[in-house]
């Protein structure tokens, strides 16, 4: 789409809306969001940028998808569950629910098997029960709410950062502060579009606190963050944007040569044969919607982290 004269200084999202009438305002925000816009080489990623003429933009509509996933019988560990809510210790590889590419084997289906209909809607028939997310190769504890009124008190304490939430991680590195706080907007990146990014403008307020809980040399560290936020990979995006990627992370952590020199052979090969980032969310508390007890929970670090701290040791 080319925009017009008489368009100038409209916001992108208004401004594509008018020249698109088969997609709403917010359908197209959502894309914009989303990495679907770009003009030129660049990917929009805010939807109240504003437009010039002659501007062009591409708009790639995701192709149609089944609405309504389908229950699969996956297994799940199951920490905890009543009628209210439903708490899982995820493992790395499993997507939390339904997306272009990942339309099936994710944990929304495996909750549809288990649940059945007693899932809350309010998450949309994409993401029924879904209160809160982990990125496909992030393990560890999530809960789920089985009934609306469960689902509307979780979400609210969420949104007012009263849940308890600490995650473990492996990075490069050993940050110059054992514990302090990172502090920067997260928004998508300007040409990367599946990426996110520290951004000077635009983006949304994030904020992770951490502390290293240990180090190995100076070459790598046992972090723990707590999220006063909760952006999208915000502990991935804030670590390596102090220069402390997680070990693992194809994204935001690619292994230098220099970094894998610098270590060991045996340790070496652990670490490039560790495929993702080094992350798990190893402890959740929060109210229970219903009954107002304090609920916590704390889940090991799986296999394959403790196999790779083993290793990281012997430096």
């Amino acid at each position: 789409m080319t925009i017009e004269a008489d368009q100038q200084g409209e916001r992108v999202d208004r401004a594509l809306a008018a020249r698109l009438p088969d997609l709403s305002r917010s359908r197209l925000k959502s894309l914009i969001e989303e990495g679907c816009v770009r003009s030129g080489e660049r990917t929009i990623s805010d939807p109240s940028q504003r437009v010039k003429p002659g501007q062009n933009f591409v708009i790639s509509i995701p192709d149609a998808t089944a609405p309504t996933p389908q229950p699969e019988d996956i297994p799940l560990v199951v920490r905890y569950e009543d009628d209210a809510l439903i708490v899982i210790d995820k493992p790395a590889g499993m997507v939390v629910h339904p997306a272009p590419g990942n339309e099936g084997a994710t944990l929304v289906n495996a909750l549809i098997a288990h649940c059945g209909a007693s899932l809350s809607g309010i998450g949309g028939v994409r993401r029924p029960g879904i209160v809160h997310r982990l990125d496909k190769d992030t393990s560890g504890l999530l809960v789920a709410a089985k009934h609306d009124i469960a689902h509307r008190k979780l979400a609210a304490d969420f949104a007012a950062h009263e849940v308890e939430r600490a995650y473990q991680a492996v990075v490069w590195g050993v940050p110059a502060k054992k514990s302090g706080e990172i502090e920067g907007n997260i928004g998508r990146h300007p040409v990367h579009r599946k990426k996110m990014t520290v951004l000077a403008r635009g983006g949304k307020p994030a904020l992770t606190r951490y502390r290293v809980l240990k180090s190995f040399g100076r070459l790598a560290s046992l972090v723990e963050c707590r999220l006063a936020t909760g952006r999208t990979h915000q502990i991935r995006v804030h670590l390596a944007s102090i220069g402390h990627p997680l070990l693992g992370d194809p994204t935001y952590g690619r292994a230098t040569p220099a970094r894998l020199n610098a270590l060991p052979p045996k340790v070496r090969e652990v670490v490039a044969g560790f495929k993702r980032q080094a992350l798990h969310a190893w402890l959740l508390g929060f109210e229970h919607p219903v009954t107002g007890e304090a609920l916590r929970w704390e889940s090991p670090l799986p296999p394959d982290m403790q196999a790779l701290i083993s290793s990281l040791e012997s430096i």
